[in-house]
């Protein structure tokens, strides 16, 4: 009596066909039907749902399959057809080898293919042929319809990055997320290094889109993605050696669409600026000075300015400005700004708008922090579940619960700081008139403070401060200690 034959069924549906309404169950139903029909037995399904034609040997699936094969587990694989199988013809070929060698037959229903007969194996390298040529034809048809969808802002295919989202056809911010990337210009301009930025960050349990910690690198290249500030571009790379790499295409290629800004144009192009020297010059920047001013003041040019060593002044760093102003003056400006925001009622109404602004960014920061926070309960519950049905071992399990505790615990820490703050500057929008009554009072006492009271009066309340030409112009954090 003859042993019944052990086949596998193939199951391959991408995207597209799902919007059309195919599902591997149907294909599945065929292909069972079809080897009920022949008396053999289905010893092993292989399921690639949503998965491009492209390429799929690398394919987890694709691999027991083929090992399968190889250990003779099945003698037969069914598949609805062969652009089922594979649409690279390079791979149809890969795959027909393998089952070649191993004395397996690959069993297409809707090509008749059977390749254990010559006749089937030279059909089968003619579809595989034909399978191949309709794949690049496609692909001809998109890539010359790419600077016609750039241009109208249509998507592209591809992920939004980090601050946006597609939603309806439409790119539009993710509020949470812009929230964070804003503050990554800021940190930059404040510290002048990724680490740094990732480092307080991650200190402040924000994580990417994917709960990973932060990276260095990852902060360099969105903080030179011009959709940051407005300008989504596309069109402007292209795939080689076989889709595995990506290089620039000429810039008279690219198409830029607007969007919504995540930064001003000037914030943008002010730490682009200092990236652009950083990359030329090949200078580490150094750390943040110890002065009243240090890592605070900016030159009116867009460069940093710091105390050298052996000087008494202000200098800008960039070479081609190197403005210079000294620490004495500086320091009687800041003195007479204290006496003018003292006495200044104009100076409460723009407290008061800054506080708003400050109150509905960190409100975004909070709302990041509880999404990812009820993110990371829901992966802990998955794996505990995943635990507990000894799905996985414990060696794996604690392999994947330790960072999310870590998060976790970063995450529970981080949020009281916020909603501190965020009652601080709500308490600071009723205090108005408080407010000037304090700056009186650090003017009178301001002549006695030391250096390091002094420091901190001004960490506490100046943003930034920038020198022009004729004028020092102060840009304050209105924090309601002050």
């Amino acid at each position: 009596m003859n042993e019944v034959k052990q086949v596998g069924i193939w199951l391959r549906v991408s995207t597209e066909d799902q919007v059309k309404g195919e599902s591997l169950e149907v294909h599945e139903a065929r292909a069972r039907s079809y080897a009920d029909s022949k008396g053999w037995n289905v010893a092993e399904v292989y399921r690639l749902e949503a998965v491009s034609g492209k390429r799929v040997i690398d394919h987890p699936e694709s691999k027991r399959m083929l090992a399968d094969i190889k250990r003779g587990h099945i003698t037969g694989l069914i598949f609805s057809k062969l652009a089922r199988l594979s649409r690279n013809n390079r791979e149809l070929l890969e795959f027909a080898e393998s089952f070649q060698a191993a004395g397996a037959d690959l069993i297409s229903l809707a090509e008749s293919i059977d390749t254990s007969t010559p006749a089937g194996r030279m059909f089968y390298n003619m579809l595989a042929a034909m399978a191949s040529w309709e794949r690049e034809e496609i692909a001809a048809r998109v890539q010359a319809s790419v600077p016609i969808r750039a241009a109208m802002g249509r998507p592209m295919g591809g992920q939004a990055q980090y601050g946006y989202k597609w939603e309806d056809k439409k790119f539009v911010l993710v509020p949470e997320e812009a929230a964070v990337r804003k503050l990554m210009y800021e940190l930059f301009l404040e510290h002048r290094r990724f680490r740094t930025v990732a480092r307080i960050l991650n200190e402040r349990s924000y994580r990417t889109r994917h709960g990973a910690k932060w990276a260095g690198s990852t902060i360099e290249r969105l903080m030179r993605d011009p959709t940051a500030m407005g300008q989504k571009r596309y069109n402007y790379t292209k795939q080689i050696a076989e889709g595995r790499a990506w290089v620039a295409k000429p810039e008279s290629e690219w198409v830029h669409h607007p969007c919504e800004p995540i930064v001003t144009p000037e914030l943008w192009h002010a730490v682009n600026d200092l990236l652009t020297e950083k990359k030329l010059s090949g200078v580490r920047v150094s750390r943040t000075a110890k002065t009243l001013f240090g890592g605070l003041a900016r030159c009116q040019c867009g460069g940093k300015m710091y105390v050298p060593s052996n000087m008494h002044k202000y200098v800008c760093d960039r070479k081609e400005c190197r403005r210079k102003i000294a620490i004495d003056t500086l320091e009687a400006i800041w003195e007479s700004e204290i006496e003018a925001f003292a006495s200044s009622p104009e100076t409460a109404d723009q407290q008061a708008a800054r506080i708003k602004t400050a109150i509905s960014e960190t409100g975004l920061l909070i709302t990041a922090n509880e999404s990812r926070t009820r993110e990371i309960d829901r992966q802990i519950d998955s794996l505990l579940s995943l635990y507990q049905s000894k799905t996985l071992d414990e060696a794996d399990f604690k392999k994947r619960y330790t960072p999310l505790r870590e998060q976790m615990v970063a995450l529970e820490a981080e949020l009281p700081r916020l909603r501190e703050q965020e009652r601080k500057l709500t308490l600071a929008i009723s205090r108005g008139a408080d407010a000037l009554h304090e700056a009186r009072h650090i003017r009178d006492r301001y002549p006695l403070m030391d250096m390091a009271e002094r420091r901190r009066i001004v960490e506490t309340v100046v943003e930034c401060l920038i020198v022009g030409d004729d004028e020092v112009t102060f840009e304050y954090l209105f924090d309601p200690k002050i």
